[in-house]
C-alpha cells in the first residue's frame, strides 16, 4: 500500500485559547478557518492543515489523517478493514474508519508526498555558523508522528498494520510499537495504558540548533513548558526535546530520525525504554500528570 504520511491530526482541548498562543509560540502557522470553532495551525512543508484544535471537556485526540497515493490504495484499506474487522466508507478521495478500542477517528485521503527538506547550511572554514545569525522563529517543517496510548494496545497496533497498512519499525519491550507509514522509522506509536490518550505530538525541525532555538522560544517565561531534553533516543535514533501544552499534551521537537527506504534491510527490534544520551526519562512521560482526570472522564 502506498501509504506515505501523516495529513493531520484533531486535538480536543478545555482550554482552547491557551493552546493557540501554545502552538503560534511553538512555530506553528496560523491558518484562516471558515468553521465556527475549530483552528488550523500549518507548516513548511506538511502544508496549511496539519493541526485542528477544537474544545472539548478535557484533552483528547480526536482524529489522525493518514496520506495515500490513488483511489485504488483506499479500496485495498477498506478490504483490510473489512477483513479485521472494523467498518470504513470510502467517499471519493477519502476513507473514513475508527480504531475500535481508543475511539480514535481515521481518515486516508489521496494526498500530495512533502518534498524533500532542504539540507542545513554547511559551516565553512574560517566563517562563523551561518545558524548563530538566524533570528527568524523556527517554523516545524510537518508533523511526524502522534504517540497513542491505549488499554488494548495489541488490537489497536493491529488496526493499524492488518487493517490500515502500518508497518512494524521496533518495540519497547513491554511497552509500545514503533509503526511507520513512511519511510521515517515510526509515524505512529502504540502504547500500553490505563487510558486511552494522546502521549505525545512529534514535530520534525531542520536540525539540532532549530530543536534549541525553538525549545528557547517555548520555555521563555514558561519553565513549567518543559518536560525532558535535549538529548537522542535510542529507538528512532532521534534527537528531541519535549515540551507540554498548556491542556496537558506533550509534544517534541526532533530531527535526525532513522529512515528507512527497503523494507527487505530494516530487520525490526526489541528494545528497552530510554535515550542514548541526554536527562533521566521524567515520570510524568511513563504516567500522565493529569492519568487520574483522564481516566475519571474517560467514564
Amino acid at each position: 500500500m502506498s501509504l506515505h504520511r501523516l495529513t493531520d491530526i484533531t486535538l480536543g482541548v478545555p482550554n482552547v485559547a491557551e493552546t493557540l498562543e501554545y502552538y503560534t509560540t511553538y512555530g506553528l502557522i496560523p491558518q484562516e478557518s471558515t468553521t465556527p470553532g475549530e483552528h488550523w495551525f500549518g507548516t513548511v512543508d506538511g502544508g496549511p492543515r496539519q493541526l485542528r484544535i477544537v474544545e472539548t471537556p478535557i484533552r483528547r485526540l480526536l482524529s489522525v489523517g493518514i496520506g495515500a497515493d490513488d483511489q485504488d490504495d483506499l479500496g485495498r484499506i477498506a478490504a483490510s478493514l473489512e477483513s479485521f474487522g472494523a467498518t470504513s466508507e470510502v467517499d471519493g478521495d477519502r476513507l473514513k474508519t475508527t480504531e475500535p478500542v481508543t475511539g480514535l477517528s481515521v481518515t486516508v485521503s489521496v494526498a500530495p508526498h512533502i518534498s524533500a527538506k532542504p539540507a542545513p547550511k554547511p559551516h565553512l572554514p574560517n566563517h562563523r555558523a551561518p545558524s548563530v545569525f538566524n533570528t527568524e522563529p523556527v517554523r516545524p517543517r510537518k508533523l511526524g508522528h502522534v504517540f497513542l496510548g491505549s488499554t488494548d494496545a495489541p488490537t489497536t497496533q493491529r488496526f493499524f498494520t492488518d487493517g490500515i497498512g502500518f508497518k512494524v519499525s521496533d518495540e519497547v519491550r513491554d511497552a509500545a510499537t514503533f509503526m511507520r507509514c513512511s519511510t521515517d522509522h515510526h509515524n505512529l506509536v502504540v502504547g500500553t495504558s490505563p487510558v486511552n490518550y494522546l502521549h505525545h505530538s512529534s514535530w520534525e525541525v531542520a536540525d539540532v540548533d532549530e530543536i534549541g532555538r525553538a525549545a528557547k522560544a517555548v520555555l521563555e517565561g514558561h519553565p513549567e513548558r518543559h518536560t525532558w531534553g535535549f538529548g537522542r533516543l535510542a529507538v528512532g535514533s532521534n534527537y528531541f526535546y519535549y515540551l507540554r501544552d498548556p491542556a496537558g499534551n506533550q509534544c517534541e521537537y526532533y530531527c535526525g530520525m532513522d529512515e528507512i527506504t527497503d523494507d527487505q534491510l530494516w530487520e525490526p527490534g526489541v528494545h528497552e525504554v530510554g535515550n542514548v544520551w541526554g536527562p533521566p526519562l521524567p515520570a510524568s512521560l511513563i504516567q500522565p500528570d493529569d492519568l487520574a482526570e483522564l481516566m475519571a472522564g474517560s467514564h
